[in-house]
Formats: C-alpha cells, sequence, structure tokens
C-alpha cells in the first residue's frame, strides 16, 4: 500500500501558549478562524478534546453554493503541546504547539488527499493557518 503524502504548515503566532491553545481548541473560537478565505465560514463547530472524543466543524461558502464537514476523532491530546487526530477519511493530522518567548509555533502536518494538487492543500491550510494568527493576535490588541 502507498505511503501518504505528508504536508506540513506552520506560523508564529505573537500571542501566549495558553491563549494559542484555548483559541486553537475552543470550538466557540474555532468558527471565527477556521476559513481559508473570506467568502467561507464555519457554521457549526463541537468538539470533545480528549483521546477517542470527536469533533466536527462544518464549513461552508457565505453564498451557500457548497460546503462539507470536517472531522475526525482525537488519537492524541498533549495540553498545550500537541494534537493527532484521523479524519473520517482516514487520514492523519498532527498539530504541535511550542512556546517561543511570548509567542507560539504551530506547525501543522497533514496526509494529502488525492482530490487536490499538494500545492492547493498546502496553500488552502496555510491560508486557515493564517487567518488562525490574525484572529488570535487581534484579539490581544
Amino acid at each position: 500500500m502507498k505511503q501518504p503524502v505528508n504536508i506540513t504548515v506552520h506560523t508564529l503566532v505573537h500571542a501566549p501558549l495558553q491563549m494559542v491553545w484555548q483559541y486553537w481548541t475552543d470550538p466557540q473560537h474555532v468558527k471565527n478562524w477556521n476559513s481559508a478565505s473570506p467568502d467561507w465560514e464555519t457554521t457549526q463547530a463541537s468538539s470533545e478534546l480528549k483521546i477517542g472524543g470527536r469533533f466536527s466543524y462544518t464549513m461552508q461558502a457565505k453564498d451557500g453554493s457548497s460546503g462539507f464537514a470536517f472531522s475526525g476523532t482525537y488519537v492524541e491530546v498533549a495540553l498545550q503541546r500537541s494534537l493527532a487526530f484521523q479524519l473520517d477519511d482516514g487520514r492523519q493530522v498532527r498539530i504541535t504547539f511550542a512556546a517561543q518567548g511570548t509567542a507560539t509555533a504551530l506547525t501543522e502536518t497533514f496526509d494529502a488527499e488525492q482530490y487536490h494538487t499538494q500545492e492547493q492543500q498546502q496553500s488552502g491550510w496555510q491560508a486557515i493557518l493564517d487567518h488562525f494568527k490574525a484572529y488570535t493576535e487581534a484579539a490581544l490588541k
């Protein structure tokens, strides 16, 4: 069986680790940052943050033309250090959080899917990460 291709995106959020973790894992915050572009939104978010717990985010175009569920099961939860989960399609995702002074490095590695190019996937996931960074840093102003 062919090994999946891993794609990694990362950012440095100028916010304390505890805040970055909270904003990443709290469904009320997820609904505010989880989109790759201004014409998309997350209309529903739920998360049971524990090993074996489920999460589900409903993402859709603001004009209602398309949407999808992004959901899976947590396989690792290390408070303020890392998260890993298996998406419902079987792909694996791992996120690490690391304090760097007063900032937090966030790295996300995921198995590529087969419907979009690796470049499209990297660009889309990076855009979501960039939106998270902007949302979190704006809360400190």
